[in-house]
């Protein structure tokens, strides 16, 4: 008997593409009517935030900085990303300035983590850049 490949199980995906169920559902609705460029420049908007056009256009119409809650949820994800990055690299520079101490030795690895440490300071800009500070 002939074994069927089977493909892996699908994982869920961290992020719903649409919104959340409410209670009684969404009786409401709006037409938005746009020109073909405009809806190209929405579903390139929506593709690159993982959502719907409606969904990005709810979003960011109820959003109280105009940043939607996928822009947040990114953010966030960018700034854990960089917590553990800085933390890895403190503990690297502090076993640079242990060994440093006790050998009385500029440790080979020393300019290797300082430049590391500029590149992720660098990093940390970049993903801070566009965002205001609240």
């Amino acid at each position: 008997m002939a074994e069927e490949a089977q493909s892996p199980p699908k994982l869920p995906s961290r992020r719903r593409f649409r919104r959340k169920n409410v209670v009684g559902g969404r009786s409401i609705s709006h037409k938005v009517m746009v020109s073909p460029g405009e809806e190209s420049m929405l579903a390139a908007r929506a593709s690159a935030a993982r959502v719907t056009i409606p969904r990005l256009l709810v979003e960011a119409a109820l959003a109280p900085r105009g940043e939607t809650s996928t822009q947040r949820a990114d953010l966030a994800a960018a700034m854990f990303a960089s917590y553990r990055m800085l933390a890895s690299l403190a503990n690297n520079i502090n076993q640079i300035a242990k060994a440093t101490n006790s050998t009385r030795e500029v440790q080979p690895d020393t300019d290797a983590a300082l430049a590391a440490v500029r590149r992720a300071a660098f990093r940390l800009e970049r993903t801070l850049e566009g965002f205001e500070v609240r």
